[in-house]
């Protein structure tokens, strides 16, 4: 990882000279140029993470028979690995769950929400990476996709620029930043060699990011007029600065494009590689390329879910093409449940995205963060196997550490199961609880097969009252907090927190726990 007493002047490189700043990359690179030929083993596996946004439980094949949607190439890993059934993001939203993935951490003990248009990074120049620990063990590392992390944006915005409009409608335009710098703070900073992508699919600068570089400067201010039309829903893009020739559409084709070539370039290479895939679908805009118009019987939504599918399938043939499949670990799972647009999608075409679960993005109830979660490791996970075991991302780093055989200290991934065991199938599980989060103060945990829901009722993106009543729901109890026995109510239908009292009690004192102690890992619990 980046030496720490480097790290925070790559950070804010505005508080030195540009020749310091570059000085100090050089330093940085070259220390890392040096270290993977005394740590490279040949015998670690490559990590390939594919990372979906806003997917449903229920829209793959694997997960729901009934899916409208199919889904072949996933259908097919699940049939290669594991499929976990109770797999769990951090969040029921964008970034708190990709920094929950990527450091081992719960969000909330640090934040709660996204980062906003052009806004500055979550990670601390401190906190240790999934990156950076594969970066100490030899590991070549890129990020290709959505990051949505933050970068530091002040750093290149001219001192004498000004926005026009205010809050969500606050608008740099191109004019304002000096493209020809450094981004800093973006994903060389926190322990990838290379990123390629255009950050946050609907937000600005709208033109592709390469390392920490624009290699096309902005010109214009966003103007979704000049897209071709979109096909379900809202554009909901920020506005600002963006290239003049800018197609949304081809952003998974591009960046597909660059992962199988990147993944067929490593095969030559004595360095294991990790890649992190982060696809910009199916979050809004919902634009599937015409050649997967009508692919689905779900619409749209439905259709885009297919070219996901087929770019995770582009991207797993290429490990088969190069040779490297059967020394590759694949994790595909999804930061949050599908977005509210499922509600209409599930009236006018009878799919349901988060199939069986209630709830959607943001929401607390299980179909906000219950997500696809499914692991191809060759030679440790058995094919065709599905497990019933609580699982969360949050729970990644630490079973790669375990892995690649990288001690963790006290003050990294302090959330982070080791699933190793779970995984080679010999124990049935080794997590049991889990704390569910997505607007401060209104949490929910797992424990067991109960959940309680610590706030009136799970939803934080608005009740809708019809699905409900198609989908048999009672009216809740009105309480205070909500409880569910999961085993026996998926759904979440039948609220008990007014029959078990105690167990109510025995679950907020739990929560309080760990909130407090600031970990839950069993390797910290047990020192």
């Amino acid at each position: 990882m980046i030496p720490k007493i480097v790290k925070p002047f790559l950070m804010h490189p505005q508080t030195i000279s540009l020749v310091l700043y570059a000085l100090l990359m050089s330093f940085a690179n070259c220390v890392y140029a040096a270290r993977p030929a005394a740590n490279a083993d040949a015998s670690l596996p490559n990590i390939l993470i594919l990372y979906a946004d806003d997917l449903g439980f229920g829209d793959l094949g694997c997960y729901h028979s009934k899916s409208k949607i199919p889904t072949p190439h996933l259908n097919r890993l699940a049939a290669e690995g594991i499929r976990f059934t109770d797999g769990h993001s951090s969040s029921g939203i964008c970034t708190p769950s990709r920094y929950a993935l990527l450091t081992g951490r719960h969000h909330w003990r640090d934040f709660h929400g996204i980062v906003n248009s052009l806004g500055g990074s979550v990670i601390k120049p401190e906190r240790l990476t999934l990156p950076e620990m594969l970066k100490a063990k030899g590991y070549h590392t890129n990020a290709i996709g959505k990051w949505h992390l933050g970068w530091n944006w002040d750093a290149i915005r001219k001192q004498d620029a000004k926005p026009t409009g205010e809050g969500r409608k606050k608008t740099w335009g191109p004019e304002a930043f000096n493209w020809s710098k450094p981004i800093p703070d973006g994903p060389l900073a926190h322990g990838f060699d290379h990123y390629f992508g255009d950050t946050v699919i609907n937000f600005p600068p709208y033109c592709w990011i390469e390392d920490d570089q624009v290699p096309r400067a902005p010109d214009t201010v966003m103007d979704s007029s000049k897209w071709k039309p979109i096909k379900e829903g809202n554009w909901e893009c920020r506005p600002g600065p963006m290239i003049s020739d800018w197609d949304p559409y081809q952003n998974i084709p591009t960046t597909t494009k660059r992962g199988v070539e990147y993944i067929k370039s490593q095969a030559n290479e004595q360095l294991p590689f990790f890649l992190y895939f982060a696809f910009p679908a199916p979050h809004a805009p919902i634009i599937p390329n015409d050649e997967f118009d009508g692919k689905s019987k779900a619409g749209p939504y439905g259709d885009l879910v297919v070219e996901t599918d087929d770019a995770c399938g582009r991207l797993l043939k290429a490990l088969e093409q190069s040779d490297q499949a059967e020394n590759t670990v694949v994790i595909f799972t999804a930061d949050n449940g599908p977005e509210k647009y499922a509600y209409a999608r599930d009236e006018k075409f009878g799919h349901w995205s988060a199939h069986p679960l209630r709830g959607l993005k943001r929401d607390i109830y299980e179909g906000g963060h219950h997500v696809p979660y499914l692991v191809k490791w060759p030679g440790i996970t058995q094919a065709g196997r599905v497990s019933d075991a609580l699982v969360s991302q949050i729970d990644i780093m630490a079973t790669i550490a375990s892995a690649v055989g990288f001690d963790l200290a006290h003050d990294a991934a302090e959330d982070s199961h080791n699933l190793l065991p779970v995984l080679k199938g010999n124990v049935e599980l080794v997590r049991t609880t889990h704390v569910h989060n997505t607007r401060e103060n209104q949490y929910a945990i797992r424990h067991g097969d109960w959940l309680m829901i610590n706030h009136k009722d799970g939803y934080m993106s608005g009740r809708n009252t019809a699905w409900e009543k198609r989908h048999k729901y009672l009216a809740d109890n009105n309480s205070p907090v909500e409880l569910y026995n999961l085993k026996n109510d998926i759904g979440q239908r039948n609220d008990l927190a007014g029959k078990e009292p105690e167990r109510v009690a025995e679950l907020q004192t739990l929560l309080s726990r760990i909130r407090k102690q600031g970990y839950s890992a069993p390797r910290l619990t047990h020192q």
